[in-house]
């Protein structure tokens, strides 16, 4: 008499394959982990955070230092840190341009960089283009032509502007439209920025 064959034992090569893999993987990381425990915590890459960490910014030629979380925008470390409030805070996404300031020259968003990555680079804001209390002539100039109104993004039309001429003293009104055109002004004060585009230009001088 033949004895039937047990179904339940049998191992097909699909089920072995699958077996073996996952076998494998285990090995794999019991090895990986057996390692990491060998060498102890010091092989782990140095991290920055998340709690707060000491930085130093160069704003309007000082040294302010502080202590912050590696996340915080620079916006957010120059007012609530550094009291810095020339950089105004009006969307906090990038796209008004009313937190504008110069980094090594070049005009950026404040609140689009983390402060962490501004340490070392010479940060300038509406105020630090004063000298004590006189007003830049761009400033003058948007003082003289009423070119505001409320006031929370003109800090950012002036330092857009001193970019621009910093780079090419030479400018064209065009070239000045170019610059601020990231930049919006809420109240509507165009005009008078057109104004004062064609007196820094030499265009209405």
């Amino acid at each position: 008499m033949v004895e039937p064959i047990d179904t339940t034992m049998r191992l097909g090569r699909r089920s072995f394959l699958k077996g073996s893999g996952v076998a494998a993987a285990a090995a794999t990381v019991a090895g990986t982990m057996a390692e990491e425990v060998a060498h102890g915590a010091d092989a782990a890459p140095p991290s920055s955070g998340p709690g707060a960490v000491e930085i130093t910014l160069s704003v309007d030629g000082k040294e302010l230092k502080s202590s912050i979380e590696p996340r915080v925008t620079l916006l957010d470390a120059l007012r609530d840190y550094l009291n810095v409030t020339a950089a105004k805070r009006v969307c906090d996404r990038g796209t008004c341009g009313a937190c504008t300031v110069l980094i090594d020259g070049k005009s950026i968003y404040a609140c689009s960089m983390l402060a962490i990555e501004a340490q070392g680079k010479k940060i300038t804001t509406a105020r630090g283009l004063m000298k004590g209390d006189e007003l830049h002539p761009i400033q003058q100039i948007f003082w003289e032509k009423d070119a505001s109104q409320c006031g929370f993004c003109t800090p950012g039309f002036v330092t857009a502007c001193a970019a621009v001429l910093a780079k090419n003293p030479k400018a064209t009104f065009e070239d000045m439209k170019r610059a601020v055109d990231g930049n919006i002004c809420r109240c509507g004060t165009y005009e008078q920025m057109f104004q004062v585009f064609e007196q820094l230009t030499g265009k209405g001088a």
